[in-house]
């Protein structure tokens, strides 16, 4: 592995979130990607559209950090990088078979707005996967959630319920969901790492996977940290 891919692969998979965020979303994705088209909106560095890429797909990855996309250029399965704002996708109607986007939504300053650019760029019967901050007890640490917002620009928060009405508004169905840091301790436990664990805190903390996950699998898939959902489009 060259020194780009293994400073890719600590920075984004060595990491208490994405590993199993990112890993379930591409397992939605599925293994066999040859012949389709998969854009990440709001992709960064491309590392996980080159997982995608790395599956046969036809990757592209749509940012707006130019720096961020430099780095990915590197990668050893670079997908396409282009520079685009996810409220106005750089590609036409119907032309990709599924979407990925990576917690980004909570950034933008209009959500609805990007969920119709997806909805716009799939074909009929194309899926899109993707996650979201929830923080569904943002309200009992104010004061960790309002550093978490600040922090990382959170414009916007949401549950699985307001993206399948927001979705279903743009011709998709949701199909899957999940919750990741299910429990009353594991919310407070990301929320406080995000408020007051540095630049690499969520990085530093990746040892804790396995009792995040056991932990999530003895609560409701009701509410948690972060929404995960698979959705497709109406129209095959």
């Amino acid at each position: 592995m060259r020194m780009p891919d293994v400073i890719a692969f600590a920075g984004h998979q060595i990491h208490v979130c994405r590993y199993r965020e990112a890993g379930t979303l591409l397992r939605w994705l599925g293994r066999d990607l040859r012949e389709q088209v998969v854009l990440d909106v709001a992709g960064g560095d491309g590392y996980w559209a080159a997982q995608a890429r790395r599956r046969g797909a036809r990757a592209v990855s749509v940012d707006l950090a130019r720096r961020k996309m430099l780095r990915g250029r590197l990668l050893r399965h670079a997908p396409a990088l282009v520079e685009g704002d996810a409220l106005r996708l750089p590609m036409l109607d119907g032309t990709v078979d599924k979407v990925m986007s990576i917690c980004a939504i909570e950034h933008f300053d209009d959500g609805p707005a990007a969920l119709r650019e997806m909805a716009r760029v799939l074909r009929p019967g194309g899926e899109l996967v993707m996650s979201a901050d929830c923080l569904s007890r943002r309200a009992a640490w104010p004061a960790l959630f309002e550093a978490h917002r600040r922090r990382y620009h959170v414009q916007r928060t949401y549950t699985h319920g307001g993206l399948t009405e927001l979705l279903d508004g743009c011709g998709l169905e949701v199909r899957e969901h999940s919750y990741q840091f299910r429990g009353r301790a594991a919310e407070r436990g990301y929320l406080s790492l995000s408020a007051h664990g540095g630049r690499f805190g969520f990085n530093a903390a990746a040892p804790l996977i396995p009792l995040v996950s056991l932990s999530d699998r003895r609560e409701p898939n009701t509410r948690g940290s972060i929404v995960l959902l698979r959705a497709r489009k109406r129209g095959a």
